[in-house]
């Protein structure tokens, strides 16, 4: 089996997992509605090369909610979501990503590990296939489960414009 890669397309919204020269799979996402950038604090999308550096979530149901990426026992509703308008909800599966580029995505104010960039579930609410996370990168609840049993810690991630 060839080796799998995750890459990350911004300027599409598309995330497709690669193997070898095919694409086997391939999702509609949503990153950061401030764009592209690496510095702490500024709520957008790290570019270049990364790896899967932790899988968070295994056997929850769909839906369940996460803070700190721990489950809180809540399942995401609509109901929650009305009396919680404003939270930015990470649901189902957290893949936690971490930059390998010193400089650009790794270390110092542009470390995407310590950024928490994950790619993770959102409400089946929220549209996909344009801008809108706070950095993260989001997909359905359904396909962050799918693409979570296919791919291993260590996986490579590229995030291109």
């Amino acid at each position: 089996m060839s080796e799998r890669l995750l890459r990350i397309s911004l300027t599409e919204q598309r995330l497709d997992l690669v193997e070898g020269r095919d694409v086997v799979a391939s999702y509609p996402v949503s990153t950061s509605k401030y764009g592209a950038g690496e510095q702490a604090a500024s709520f957008k999308t790290p570019r270049g090369r990364h790896i899967v550096r932790a899988k968070i979530g295994a056997g929850q149901p769909l839906g369940a909610v996460f803070v700190g990426r721990r489950p809180t026992g809540e399942i995401h509703t609509e109901v929650l979501a009305r009396a919680e308008p404003d939270r930015d909800w990470i649901l189902s599966r957290i893949l936690w990503l971490s930059g390998t580029e010193v400089g650009k995505n790794r270390l110092g104010r542009v470390d995407s590990m310590r950024r928490y960039i994950y790619i993770h579930g959102t409400p089946d609410s929220e549209p996909l296939g344009e801008p809108r996370s706070i950095g993260c990168i989001r997909m359905s609840n359904a396909d962050v489960v799918e693409l979570f049993d296919l791919v291993a810690v260590g996986t490579p991630v590229e995030i291109l414009e």
